[in-house]
């Protein structure tokens, strides 16, 4: 039998669609002329300078003029909008000085103020649609359609059209389409996309499953418990949406400059007109005043830190978070895939007396070969590095959740849970290592207990140091562990990398909830790998994504980590760090040079051509200090 392809399911039953009449798009366009007509006036200036510039204005201008007429009026009635609704920034500053250069017959200047109010807005807006990417994604993910069981025939029915208690099957490598419980067949499930648990879970007659699950090599047949819309994965996605809605907004650096720089310019403008009667002083003070170190000078900089980034094997979604993580002040680390590598690992190995470990492990690494056991692989590693000697095996079976069974060596062995050895033999209570965090599994040699595997999902190598320099280096208050999972586990991670806050069996919705109410007390950096993490990215002030297993995940992050490195994460705090540090000397010095200019324009001292000339000078000042973010400096770490 065929196994059908699952099939997209529309955008519009998740997320709106993006509209291409919203504000991103004329940007873009707005941008693009404004590139063209700069292009086309330096040719027909310069390429053909034989040409008449007779008339009121010089042909070369023309295309300039059309810049700001099709470009610039749209711009500034925006922004004159946003001034009469009381939002002052450096834009408005921007528009001010698109008509002054109208005026002035600095066309060529306002162009330049056109494309770079245009660029940086359709950054922007290309940063706010892109979240929708992550609602879509969600919905292409799952299928559209399901396989129902009924009267020993199979067929396809819309997803909606699932009712509780219908039979499903779920073809290999599929994903689950609802929640519901196996009935038929056996096999493993990956559930960690959602779970944020690192293992493949065991499926049998009687065992649960979720929506979104991908299943393993073998087929099940389960009983829908839910419909598709109350189903795990439905849940996430109504959480997604919600916290799309509740993102975060940032106050970017050039509009925390702007909001007093602005003022300043008009009323030294305003002034320097009053007190001479010249309107010349005012338009003399605006074109020196003209925000480019904002406009140029941070966004400069900005994508030098993310060309940085991306040569550090971090890739920067959205611009805002190199301004914002050095602000962050709690830490909030999902477990699994973040501080610890995703992958469970044998760690224990307690051989009972009249057994080694050797022994007990190369019978049992003979048996695991043959299994699909979420944990088979672990063993086969421990047996490798060992370099233990594996015999064949004989009357293999994997009875549905009884564990696994065989004859190696001449023994029978058998590998199992310590509920089912207890079970037959209530007399090992007493003698049975206690139990510890993670999972194990019981051995049994000629249906004799023989000892006991250990298996926890290994922390990654410089977790603790990372965390404990995290205050001292980059000033955080508080650093929080939030998973999924169960409490020993969390706990037993949080010991070993020293910290404190712990919060343990937290579904999405509540990691959410937590996200959000930190959020409100104090800037948030949350790091996280799975799909149930996509959320809590989204609403933290600044959201890392570790690795590239989940698209949705990289999606709702501001910046993926391809690599999942800790030290991957302190290179980025220095490189934001660095960035703001640059930035704000390209702004706060260019615009102190603009201030002095400015005075001198306000006394006669400039005219207004000499102001745009000044201005010039100090705009290249500030952009070549602007492009030293993207030159690596000697050291990007601080611990080891």
């Amino acid at each position: 039998m065929t196994t059908p392809a699952p099939t997209p399911q529309p955008a519009s039953a998740s997320a709106p669609p993006a509209n291409d009449d919203s504000p991103s798009s004329s940007v873009i366009w707005i941008a693009a002329l404004a590139l063209a007509g700069i292009a086309l006036h330096l040719a027909w200036r310069w390429g053909w300078p034989s040409q008449s510039s007779e008339g009121p204005v010089a042909p070369h201008n023309w295309p300039l003029l059309v810049v700001l007429a099709l470009g610039g009026t749209p711009l500034v009635w925006e922004l004159t909008r946003c001034a009469l609704r009381g939002q002052f920034g450096s834009d408005l500053l921007a528009a001010i000085s698109i008509i002054t250069s109208v005026l002035l017959g600095e066309y060529l200047a306002g162009a330049l103020v056109v494309l770079m109010l245009s660029g940086g807005q359709a950054l922007e807006s290309y940063a706010i649609r892109s979240a929708r990417s992550v609602l879509n994604a969600l919905a292409k993910r799952m299928p559209t359609v399901a396989h129902r069981r009924s009267d020993g025939s199979l067929s396809d029915i819309p997803l909606e059209a699932v009712a509780v208690g219908d039979q499903l099957q779920v073809f290999p490598h599929e994903i689950c389409p609802v929640d519901g419980t196996v009935i038929d067949g056996h096999g493993v499930m990956d559930e960690s996309y959602l779970t944020g648990e690192p293992y493949r879970i065991s499926k049998a007659p009687g065992t649960t499953v979720l929506s979104g699950a991908i299943n393993g090599e073998s087929a099940l047949t389960i009983r829908a418990d839910r419909l598709p819309v109350d189903s795990r994965y439905a849940r996430i996605m109504q959480v997604m949406r919600d916290s799309e809605q509740h993102r975060p907004q940032m106050r970017r650096l050039a509009d925390q400059l702007g909001a007093w720089y602005t003022p300043l310019a008009i009323l030294i403008a305003t002034v320097a007109w009053v007190l001479s009667g010249s309107p010349g002083r005012f338009l003399a003070v605006l074109v020196v005043a003209t925000p480019c170190p904002l406009l140029i000078a941070i966004p400069v900089a900005i994508i030098g830190a993310i060309s940085l980034s991306a040569r550090r094997g971090i890739i920067v979604k959205d611009p805002a978070v190199l301004e914002k993580i050095d602000t962050c002040r709690t830490a909030i680390f999902d477990k699994t895939g973040t501080l610890t590598y995703g992958e469970p690992r044998l760690t224990d190995l307690l051989p009972s007396p009249g057994h080694t470990s050797t022994d007990l492990l190369s019978l049992v690494a003979s048996l695991e070969r043959y299994s699909k056991h979420p944990l088979a692989n672990a063993i086969s590693a421990v047996a490798r590095e060992q370099n233990v000697v594996l015999h064949e095996a004989q009357q293999v079976s994997e009875p549905p959740g009884q564990g696994l069974q065989g004859t190696v060596a001449g023994h029978t062995v058998e590998v199992t849970s310590r509920r089912r050895v207890l079970a037959r033999q209530p007399e090992l209570a007493e003698s049975l290592p206690a139990q510890a965090g993670g999972l194990e599994c019981a051995v049994l040699v000629d249906d004799t207990y023989a000892g006991l595997l250990r298996f926890r999902d290994t922390p990654r190598d410089e977790g603790a140091k990372f965390v404990r320099h995290l205050g001292p280096a980059h000033h955080f208050d508080r650093l929080m562990l939030v998973s999924g999972d169960r409490q020993s586990e969390v706990q037993y991670l949080a010991d070993l990398v020293g910290i404190r806050e712990v919060h343990f069996s937290q579904t999405p919705e509540q990691k959410l909830e937590l996200v959000r109410r930190e959020t409100a007390a104090a800037p948030t950096l949350f790091m996280g790998d799975g799909i149930n993490d996509a959320p809590a990215l989204t609403a933290a002030t600044v959201g890392l994504a570790f690795g590239q297993n989940s698209e949705i995940t990289s999606e709702a992050a501001g910046a993926v980590i391809l690599d999942s490195s800790l030290a991957r994460v302190d290179e980025f705090l220095h490189i934001s760090r660095r960035m703001r540090t640059i930035a704000l000397q390209s702004a706060v010095g260019g615009m102190a040079l603009s201030v002095g200019g400015m005075l001198l324009a306000s006394t006669g001292w400039l005219t207004p051509v000499a102001g745009a000339v000044t201005q010039e000078v100090i705009d290249v000042l500030a952009v070549v200090n602007a492009l030293r973010a993207a030159l690596p400096p000697r050291h990007l770490t601080d611990f080891g």
